[in-house]
């Protein structure tokens, strides 16, 4: 069983509301902030990262810089990317007394991480990526970090609760969020975090998501073919296989049904049914067999 953030506990509560309200500023809802105003919340983000001090920490959206500091604590270096012009003035003042911290205006999605460790002279293209996920770009900015060269060796972060338990998801309720992610990391769940560890409350539940990359099992090339065919499988997703299969790659339906055979799988099979493995042998099974089309 997942694990829980407590309530808040009001001795241990941040206070972005009074923060903001000095700078006169409210939080933006088009930038989907909402700032952490839980200490265990914090404290699950950096245990579950299991930071060293020599390593090297990526945070997206540090808001207020309450999490940037917990990380710097234990960290050898944080470089902390915020896109809301109007947020640099308090991070800057806040985080001034920490010499680890690398404070840097900006997209995430619009740089690679690599541009960021070589600007911050880091020395090094290890780092781990913690941080307080705006939940209207989760699935875009986990595509691109876990896609980035170089990828993160680790990514700790806080998402939309039901995104997390999609992520985490084995065979029977897999998504194309769930293979995309699991194509490139493993997954699992650290703790469940309630809406009250924010302000503003968000409207939905939370979780603390851990992902450990690996090496990606498929070369760039046959990455492209097999994303191909995934699409093409969820793009019909209550069809059997044989048959969403067969509209989307130009195979038969008997070609795919074959295929499915030789890689062991169910020829009733849905795209939900099928593991990353299960995706990668039936691409492999495929690749094998010429297509009656070209015969």
């Amino acid at each position: 069983m997942t694990p829980g953030i407590r309530p808040n506990n009001p001795s241990l509560l941040l206070s972005p509301r009074r923060t903001l309200a000095r700078f006169g500023l409210r939080p933006k809802k088009s930038l989907g902030q909402n700032f952490a105003t839980s200490a265990a919340l914090i404290r699950s983000l950096v245990e579950a990262a299991e930071l060293e001090p020599g390593d090297v920490v990526l945070e997206v959206g540090p808001g207020l810089g309450t999490l940037t500091r917990a990380l710097a604590q234990r960290a050898g270096s944080v470089i902390a990317v915020e896109i809301d012009t109007r947020l640099m003035p308090i991070l800057r003042q806040t985080l001034a007394d920490l010499s680890n911290v690398h404070l840097i205006e900006g997209d995430i999605l619009k740089v690679d991480p690599g541009s960021l460790l070589r600007a911050a002279r880091i020395g090094t293209e290890r780092y781990q990526v913690v941080a307080n996920l705006p939940y209207y770009l989760t699935s875009h900015l986990l595509r691109h970090l876990l896609e980035s060269i170089p990828s993160p060796e680790r990514m700790v972060v806080t998402v939309q609760r039901e995104v997390a338990q999609r992520i985490v998801a084995g065979p029977g309720q897999m998504s194309l969020l769930a293979v995309s992610v699991q194509f490139f990391s493993r997954p699992r769940l650290v703790a469940r975090v309630p809406r009250g560890a924010f302000w503003p409350s968000p409207g939905v539940e939370s979780a603390v998501l851990r992902l450990d990359t690996r090496i990606p099992p498929l070369g760039h090339g046959e990455r492209e073919r097999f994303f191909e065919m995934v699409r093409a499988g969820y793009s019909q997703r209550r069809k059997y296989l044989r048959n969403a299969l067969a509209q989307g790659t130009g195979r038969s339906s008997q070609e795919i049904e074959a295929a499915l055979r030789q890689a062991g799988l169910s020829e009733r099979s849905r795209a939900q049914d099928l593991s990353v493995e299960d995706w990668i042998r039936l691409l492999q099974t495929l690749n094998a067999t010429p297509s009656e089309k070209r015969a």
